[in-house]
């Protein structure tokens, strides 16, 4: 094991809410300082430790990105670059609602649940009350709290906040958050879907080593690692054709140089490259290290799971398509909106941009309502010929004009009230299949 697993194998080893130093890394493992700080920033990215302002680093839970609906604490600091007056050992915790404490103290008792944020001013009843309710509070204006506050949190470890902001404007900035991480958990990375139980082989395996791998997993596909599990190659059954020696070491036949993705790579992207090159399985690095494998069967999952999910927030593509309406018509579908504000350009005719949108999100549209393929889009090529003005009624007519078994193409056409032509398009895509 290197010293750098080793030091990550430390990290993980500690209970949640564990204060790490690079100090304290390297004199418990007696390694150099520059070693433990790359090793706890490799672990921040990993996302089992996470630096807070005025508090440290400190050993948390990974949550799985899918599941998070809600901020920490420790986020709320950050956003707002808030103080911590007291309860730094909850600052973790997630944050399910904020309340503003605009009502009489008495009252505040009704809304108050464990895991809320009170936003409230210098009232310390208020504060008490949030407190013995297991309830974070923030308060505005910047004011301080009472030492008998600060003590009630640090017993309960639950934090209390202090922000410079006004009421209104932590209310608004938290809730940006909240609806930016609602829009980033529909996105999905590799590290969501790609297999961390890899099987691979190392330079100097053998074919006879290869060939007892297919037969106990049935791939034809495999990493080379050297012996720090870096990439150095990848293996396929086209490449042991015509080798005959089981014998035969796996670096001299090996295909040098592998495509590869990272955790953090979309999957959309490694659709479009696994896609693009015919690539069965990916090899997913951190850095040059081996952490996994991302098959075209993980892709097109993944594919067909964004296209189930349940909205949750709205993106600005999401504002324009809610306002068309669309129903088909033989072997085309036939859009009819108009088109609103936010699709303007400054002299308040419809942008380019906002137009070439509609025209691809549609297309897209077209061929996945055609036996629900899974696609994902290689070229498109766009023709605008007259500009259309906020309010202005448009139909969009979208018809396959070509399906192959790996790329399928769609012509999209736009018209006016007028029945006047406004755009017209052309979309390639490839097609996935397992």
């Amino acid at each position: 094991m290197s010293k750098h697993e080793e030091i990550i194998n430390y990290i993980l080893s500690l209970q949640i809410g564990t204060k790490i130093s690079v100090r304290g890394v390297s004199s418990v493992l007696g390694i150099s300082d520059g070693t433990a700080y790359r090793a706890i920033k490799e672990a921040e990215v990993m996302g089992i430790v996470n630096t807070v302002p005025r508090v440290g680093t400190v050993r948390v839970s990974k949550v799985s990105k899918k599941n998070i609906e809600s901020l920490t604490y420790a986020e709320v600091v950050r956003i707002l670059d808030a103080r911590i007056l007291g309860g730094k050992e909850g600052i973790n915790r997630s944050l399910n609602k904020f309340i503003i404490g605009a009502m009489a103290v008495d009252t505040i008792n009704n809304y108050i649940k464990p895991g809320y944020l009170l936003i409230v001013g210098n009232r310390e009843e208020a504060q008490e009350l949030a407190l013995e309710n297991e309830a974070a509070v923030l308060i505005t204006g910047g004011f301080d709290c009472s030492e008998k506050i600060k003590a009630l949190a640090n017993e309960k470890d639950i934090p209390i906040l202090s922000s410079t902001y006004d009421t209104f404007t932590t209310a608004s900035m938290i809730n940006k958050a909240i609806s930016e991480s609602m829009v980033k958990k529909e996105i999905i990375l590799v590290e969501d879907v790609m297999e961390p139980d890899v099987k691979y082989l190392r330079g100097n395996d053998t074919i006879a080593i290869w060939k007892k791998l297919l037969s106990e997993s049935n791939h034809e596909r495999y990493p080379v690692v050297d012996e720090n599990m870096n990439l150095i190659g990848i293996v396929t059954l086209r490449d042991i054709q015509g080798h005959n020696d089981d014998n035969e070491l796996i670096h001299k036949i090996m295909s040098k140089q592998p495509i590869s993705v990272t955790p953090k790579t979309t999957v959309a992207y490694a659709a479009h490259i696994m896609g693009w090159d015919g690539i069965k399985l990916c090899p997913v690095l951190d850095k040059k290290r081996l952490v996994g494998v991302l098959s075209i069967e993980d892709v097109i999952k993944a594919m067909e799971f964004a296209l189930r999910q349940p909205q949750v927030s709205e993106t600005i593509e999401d504002l324009i398509l809610k306002n068309f309406k669309y129903k088909r018509e033989g072997d085309k579908m036939h859009f009819n909106g108009e088109i609103i504000p936010q699709m303007l350009d400054p002299v308040g005719t419809a942008s380019w941009s906002s137009l070439n949108m509609l025209l691809s999100t549609m297309g897209i549209m077209a061929l996945r309502q055609n036996n629900n393929i899974n696609i994902s889009v290689d070229s498109i090529m766009a023709y605008f010929m007259k500009p259309v003005q906020m309010g202005s009624n448009i139909d969009i007519i979208t018809e396959v004009v070509d399906k192959g078994r790996n790329f399928s193409k769609v012509e999209i056409s736009m018209y006016n009230s007028k029945k006047e032509a406004v755009a017209k398009a052309m979309i390639s895509a490839k097609v996935f299949s397992k």
